[in-house]
């Protein structure tokens, strides 16, 4: 055991050479850990749950069962994509550094760049996104515990929203620097919740649901209560639904320099939790519409969650219902903090190359409570995602443009750095060897889902319905837009002087 896991160490310790990096993290994550990190990060059976009433409105029932399972298809061929490259070079960087070594030397420093601002702008907008969706969760929960005229009414007000989220933000920044070093046994753990809590969603959907719709309206019978000219573009709409549910497959990339063996676990963690959620997800969806009651009845909730009357109407309880939002709230925040430690880790390496304002301090790692992790960056991180927090008092649609933009930023961040590995296949010796290889399968592979990330990105600019007013207008293509002018702007000004492309550092032999 003692031989392998030095074995395991020098692997590690070659990687990082080869990468031209001193290791500066200490590697606590194994793949159990990391796998509970991932699984509970992306939350998909949760996040479908949460995100059904984009679903339900465009294309209905039958329409999501397709949607998700074609979906998947391009999301897993992403995901194994990238899998192959984190073999290659496992790394906190992630996607710009792969776009650094793998791009043509003309442009690879520029993209690199592009690639590093909206993979660092697309996490801190998720971990907002994460702690904006518990906090109108919890919301939720009031509005539909307490609208009875009879009783106390809770008058929904968008700074209690505002409150909420900064409140979960401190949890997450809690457990991220004073509890950090029980992060990696803490996944474990949270990985057992995971799964326990979709058994115990699961089975009072089941269990209590007075009835259950035909198999035939299930899977034959599509909604457009959007309007849109067709329900074939109503579904492809509706696709919002799995996409925010599969947010986040790199996220083990970023945290590769604190995993043990991290050329070989961290690509199989990503296939695995593509493979665990993915399946989780299906069950849950097929559980909700089949026990979800008439659709017109959840289209328009008064908590804002389609989740909630459904889940009511299946089980016939308030308690119940309660009882499962506190498990998928639950297991919302313990994503909120993977999510945290993930943009803390790319913001620090980021910042590593000097890539970003005060760099030297953003790329520190600190000392804290027996653990070592870059404090400035989870801290900034936080104060982001409060800052952007106080846009929901004035106007919620001006802050989920913000925080949606995350979905179109780290997709383009893998195009990218899958599109760089097609161009490498096609040079002279090829890409470099791997531990995890898809060997002739790589380049059909990586076309697949580059054409299906090009695809999903351009529905994710579609509002949820036609003819939409400016507060339902879906802004998120303004924000992608002026985050990629803002990116480009802060190259010409500052990058192009100051940045350490990556691949200065890589060492090929």
């Amino acid at each position: 055991m003692l031989e392998k896991e030095t074995e395991v160490i020098a692997q590690d310790d070659l990687d990082m050479q080869r990468l031209g990096r001193a290791q500066q993290f200490k590697r606590n994550f194994r793949f159990y850990s990391i796998l509970g990190f991932t699984t509970t990060l992306m939350a998909t059976w949760e996040s479908i749950l949460l995100t059904s009433t984009y679903g339900l409105t465009d294309g209905g029932r039958a329409g999501m069962l397709y949607v998700y399972l074609t979906s998947f298809i391009g999301f897993f061929a992403a995901v194994i994509s990238m899998a192959e490259i984190a073999s290659i070079a496992p790394t906190s960087a992630g996607q710009y550094h792969w776009v650094s070594e793998f791009a043509g030397p003309r442009f690879q420093r520029f993209l690199s760049y592009i690639t590093g601002w909206l993979s660092v702008v697309g996490w801190q907008a998720a971990f907002a996104s994460i702690c904006f969706l518990c906090g109108t969760l919890i919301q939720g929960l009031l509005v539909f515990n307490y609208s009875d005229p009879s009783g106390w009414v809770y008058g929904f007000e968008r700074w209690h929203g505002t409150l909420f989220t900064m409140a979960i933000a401190v949890v997450g920044t809690l457990v991220n620097t004073f509890g950090a070093k029980f992060l990696p046994p803490l996944e474990g753990i949270i990985l057992f919740l995971h799964l326990g809590g979709f058994v115990a969603v699961l089975v009072p959907i089941w269990a209590m649901s007075p009835s259950t719709v035909s198999s035939h309206e299930v899977w034959t019978q599509f909604t457009n209560a959007g309007n849109w000219s067709s329900v074939g573009l109503a579904c492809l709409v509706g696709q919002l639904t799995p996409i925010f549910s599969w947010t986040g497959p790199d996220a083990a990339t970023h945290m590769s320099e604190e995993v043990q063996n991290a050329a070989l676990i961290v690509p199989w963690c990503m296939v695995s939790t593509a493979i665990i959620n993915g399946v989780l997800g299906f069950v849950i969806l097929v559980s909700l519409l089949y026990n979800m009651g008439p659709i017109d009845a959840v289209l328009s909730p008064a908590s804002g969650f389609s989740f909630i009357p459904a889940v009511h109407h299946a089980t016939g309880s308030k308690a119940a219902t309660n009882g499962v939002a506190a498990i998928i709230l639950v297991m919302e925040v313990c994503s909120a903090i993977s999510i945290l430690a993930t943009s803390s880790r790319q913001t620090f390496a980021f910042a590593r190359d000097n890539a970003l304002p005060f760099s030297g301090a953003l790329s520190h790692v600190n000392r804290l409570a027996g653990s070592r992790i870059p404090v400035l960056s989870v801290l900034v991180t936080t104060v982001v995602t409060m800052l952007l927090s106080l846009i929901n008092i004035g106007s919620t649609a001006a802050f989920n443009a913000i925080a949606s933009v995350m979905v179109a930023a780290l997709f383009t961040t893998y195009i990218l750095s899958i599109g760089a590995l097609i161009r490498a296949r096609f040079q002279p010796g090829g890409i470099p060897p791997s531990r995890f290889s898809l060997g002739k399968l790589g380049l059909p592979l990586n076309v697949l889902s580059v054409g299906y990330l090009i695809f999903a990105i351009t529905f994710t600019f579609f509002p949820t319905a036609y003819g939409p007013t400016p507060v339902t207008m879906n802004w998120s293509i303004l924000v992608f837009g002026f985050t990629m002018l803002f990116a480009i702007g802060t190259y010409l000004v500052h990058g192009r002087k100051t940045y350490q492309a990556p691949v200065i550092h890589v060492h090929r032999d």
